[in-house]
């Protein structure tokens, strides 16, 4: 029953957008011995709610900004947590992710990117607004087996076939598989640009991603 309290106010820390205790939150439900994953569940479906109450109009994007500091402070923690644990979760692999140039969004991103480094994988999150030439530098300066792109607006996707098409002009693209993701983005979409997966949702890109190592 504690552990449901402490879920609970970790819960409410994040709808009242209020960083400094979703930070306090998710600290005391790790030392409480909450594992990573139950806690990491309550921060993804908590921010889920908050956003489709923002795609419903009942939130403004102020709050959905607010909200979005909270999360990254509750992910902040969880994610030193993750590292220490790392030592005994199998090295996955390296992936480089980022929100495509013209894109300011990351809430998606940044729960992937904390799913991906629960199940093992080495995460260089280059943030937003990036550039073809940021994700090909980082390509050649971190050697990833996996580049994920992150689009959020219709008007950014067309820039995930931008990067792809950069990789085969700057002859990268055979030196990684690329992933596809956001709201806006499908798996049709994904096929029709080359891209060598897409995940629907953060358990669906860790899947994915999995699947795209072991070949």
């Amino acid at each position: 029953m504690l552990n449901e309290e402490i879920l609970r106010e970790l819960r409410q820390a994040l709808l009242d957008y209020d960083q400094e205790a979703t930070e306090k939150a998710t600290m005391k439900a790790l030392n409480k011995g909450i594992s990573t994953h139950e806690v990491q569940n309550v921060l993804m479906d908590t921010i889920r709610e908050i956003g489709e109450k923002f795609h419903k109009l009942e939130v403004y994007l102020v709050e959905l900004i607010m909200a979005t500091d909270a999360l990254n402070a509750g992910m902040a923690v969880l994610e030193a947590k993750l590292l220490e644990e790392r030592e005994e979760i199998p090295k996955m692999g390296t992936i480089v992710i980022g929100t495509v140039k013209g894109d300011q969004h990351d809430i998606g991103k940044n729960i992937v990117s904390t799913m991906l480094t629960a199940a093992g994988f080495k995460v260089i999150d280059l943030g937003v607004d990036v550039s073809n030439k940021a994700f090909a530098k980082a390509v050649e300066t971190y050697k990833p087996a996996i580049v994920g792109l992150s689009s959020l607006m219709s008007t950014t996707r067309p820039m995930q076939k931008d990067v792809i098409d950069y990789f085969e002009a700057v002859s990268i693209r055979k030196n990684c598989r690329i992933m596809v993701g956001g709201a806006i983005v499908t798996k049709a979409f994904a096929e029709e640009i080359g891209a060598d997966g897409y995940g629907v949702d953060a358990t669906k890109a860790v899947e994915v991603a999995k699947k795209l190592v072991a070949k």
